[in-house]
């Protein structure tokens, strides 16, 4: 489900509060255990197409 978003891409996504606290507390090497793909019914698309909002930048200025 996310090869069309970005083909080269493996995101971490947390599922669990013990996944949450092993990214941000475990060594490097046993927190990117979380990287990892998940089956496609444990994710949903929620938004398509082009992002509608500005650049932070351009907000600020504008």
């Amino acid at each position: 489900m996310v090869g069309p978003i970005h083909p080269k891409a493996m995101p971490v996504i947390l599922t669990t509060p013990e996944e949450y606290h092993v990214w941000l507390n475990a060594p490097t090497e046993e927190a990117l255990k979380l990287q990892r793909p998940l089956p496609d019914e444990m994710l949903q698309i929620v938004a398509e197409g082009a992002k509608s909002d500005k650049p932070a930048e351009a907000a600020a200025a504008g």
